[in-house]
């Protein structure tokens, strides 16, 4: 069979496509730019396939081989291969390989340790310390024996009172014992003509525990509500509030509206300038020609790359990648990738195999961060427009990443664009999240005032208290911005575990019934390998709560936080790599301008910094 279609590429060593009822398997040998494909229907279960499909691949490479390397690709093109009767022998040795083994043989009790043992050894004395502990302080434990053994004629030459003395002091509780050795104490030291008062033991404490009552406290909930319902989506709600735009801003010199990239300064500018600066300074030479040879260590010239060369370098890097932050298991699967990439692959002269290994990492990394598609948000919230409808975005996430701060900055983004935002406060069950949302809209109603827009309100908040449906809010929102004329609604969920199940599919239901343009994942800049399993199980969950035939997933990330990780940049791989997603918005500070879009560039320069 002429395989016409493309290969798909590979991501972290996976080899296989399926599609529809077949699925393929392939191998790449990129000294000689063959391909080896095995194709099978998907129903089957072929363990031999990953075997079968090495051995052709290493028997066939060595059968004519002296061929590839005389005529090159013409050969290839025009040759003729004699390979039937090799291919069916390696299929009926796979296929003999993988037939089921009879099972092991159970072993009977006497061939067991366990038949070793004794009854006594099995017994345990109540206070006797398990064996295994005991083991570890043998010495320590004879001498302890010893030591008793010299004491115990001196214990039985004692008179019957001492015995029973004894006798009596084990019946008594620890406490007890503590208590009475305290009046013997003082008994003891007691001066003549003095009366010392033995203390008084503890009193018992009362079982249970009484709930503080606060001053200002209310065990009614509806006193603690402080959300006027009866002013929802009024600008009325949110009086203009005085504060210091510059501390909200940040950065004066900015130009409004624009989405700055990310940016990173590298040390190897820095170190350029400081060999510049200093050219006369002369080199420490260790003698001879030791400094010529030195230079040229580590160097391969024309020479073909083996897992043996790569693996040091892949090791290590492996290692740099987890220390930045990069999940574990990516790391691993990425170093595979890059592996199989370059085995076979021909060395150019006065190139070292540390420099090529980093070159296809970075080359790896900056693929993994540009997806194929991209979200462009004004040019959507413009095409909603067209259509007169309100443009909807989901945030979800688990607690404290920061949905609600980095909402209100995406607010003012698209204020500065010229878009009017309804902030949905679906977040019914955080305390304060509705007040956290009513204080921003403040803010920016004051940074943006409707005169400053042609007497037209901007942003504005939608809400409805507390203890109430999120998806019910989440499209009385809608509607409302539908009939009033907003641009964009922001969705502002609660804060939920990936492994708590019943948020999980209240989540479920409000990206169901009111079907968001985008559902943005918020997620720290700081977390490892949980920012994995928080994105593989909100998609897991998103999927197996939905009733929805086709249900939604997450369409993009915000990554927070972001100004708090100096160059520990390895979540945003973590994150882009397990969902195929693109990070859409990155936040770096407080302010309403510390929002920024992704430089690919950036991060992974930051990520190679030794």
């Amino acid at each position: 069979a002429v395989l016409t279609a493309p290969l798909p590429q590979e991501r972290g060593g996976n080899n296989s496509f399926t599609h529809e009822a077949l699925t393929l398997k392939y191998k790449l040998d990129n000294q000689f730019e063959l391909v080896f494909v095995v194709g099978f229907q998907k129903i089957l279960t072929l363990t031999y396939v990953d075997k079968l499909i090495d051995d052709v691949h290493k028997e066939f490479r060595d059968k004519y081989r002296n061929e590839f390397q005389q005529k090159g690709a013409l050969g290839l093109l025009n040759g003729t291969f004699d390979f039937k009767d090799d291919f069916m022998r390696l299929l009926r040795d796979a296929e003999e390989s993988s037939k089921v083994r009879a099972p092991t043989v159970m072993k009977t009790f006497e061939q067991s340790l366990k038949s070793q043992k004794t009854v006594k050894c099995m017994i345990e004395t109540r206070g006797e310390k398990p064996k295994e502990k005991v083991k570890n302080k043998k010495n320590k434990g004879s001498k302890k024996d010893g030591a008793e053994a010299v004491a115990a004629p001196s214990k039985a030459s004692a008179g019957d009172k001492q015995l029973s003395a004894a006798g009596d002091k084990e019946e008594l509780t620890k406490d007890e014992i503590l208590q009475k050795n305290r009046e013997e104490f003082f008994r003891r030291h007691m001066k003549a003509g003095e009366c010392v008062a033995s203390p008084k033991p503890d009193t018992q404490k009362e079982k249970g525990k009484k709930p503080r009552v606060w001053d200002l406290g209310n065990s009614n909930a509806k006193v603690l509500d402080y959300s006027n319902t009866a002013t929802n989506g009024s600008a009325e709600a949110c009086p203009v509030e005085e504060f210091d735009p510059d501390m909200a801003l940040g950065d004066k010199n900015r130009e409004p509206g624009r989405l700055y990239d990310l940016e990173y300064e590298s040390d190897d500018e820095a170190e350029e300038e400081k060999v510049v600066q200093n050219p006369s300074k002369p080199s420490v030479k260790k003698g001879g020609l030791g400094g010529m040879f030195g230079m040229l260590k580590g160097l391969v010239g024309s020479k073909n790359l083996t897992r043996e060369d790569m693996d040091p370098v892949l090791e290590k890097m492996k290692d740099h990648l987890i220390a930045k932050n990069v999940a574990a298991e990516i790391a691993v699967q990425l170093c595979e990738s890059v592996a199989k990439k370059l085995e076979g692959k021909v060395m150019g002269t006065f190139t070292t195999v540390t420099s090529t290994v980093k070159q296809a990492l970075q080359e790896a990394l900056v693929q993994i961060l540009q997806p194929q598609r991209r979200v462009d948000v004004l040019r959507d919230v413009m095409d909603a427009q067209r259509h007169r409808r309100p443009y909807v975005v989901t945030f979800c996430g688990v607690n404290g990443v920061g949905k609600s701060t980095n909402l209100a900055k995406i607010s003012f983004w698209l204020i500065e664009n010229g878009f009017s935002v309804l902030i949905a406060a679906c977040d019914t069950f955080r305390a304060g999240a509705v007040e956290q949302l009513r204080t921003h809209t403040r803010r920016l109603n004051a940074l943006h005032p409707p005169e400053s827009h042609g007497g037209r309100t901007m942003v504005q908040l939608y809400e409805k208290g507390y203890g109430k449906d999120a998806a019910g809010i989440a499209m009385e929102a809608i509607s409302y911005a539908r009939n009033q004329g907003f641009d964009v609604v922001l969705v502002d969920t609660a804060g939920r575990m990936q492994d708590n199940a019943p948020l999980m599919t209240a989540l479920a239901k409000l990206i169901a019934v009111n079907a968001p343009d985008l559902v943005l994942f918020v997620g720290e800049a700081l977390v490892g390998n949980e920012a994995v399993d928080q994105l593989v199980k909100f998609n897991k969950a998103l999927a197996d709560h939905s009733m929805a035939q086709t249900p939604r997933l997450i369409d993009g990330i915000v990554l927070t936080k972001f100004d708090t990780i100096d160059d520990k940049v390895g979540a945003a791989i973590s994150m882009t790599y397990i969902t195929s997603k693109p990070i859409v918005f990155v936040g770096t500070g407080q302010t309403y301008c510390d929002l920024r879009s992704l430089n690919a560039k950036a991060v992974v320069a930051a990520l190679m910094k030794a």
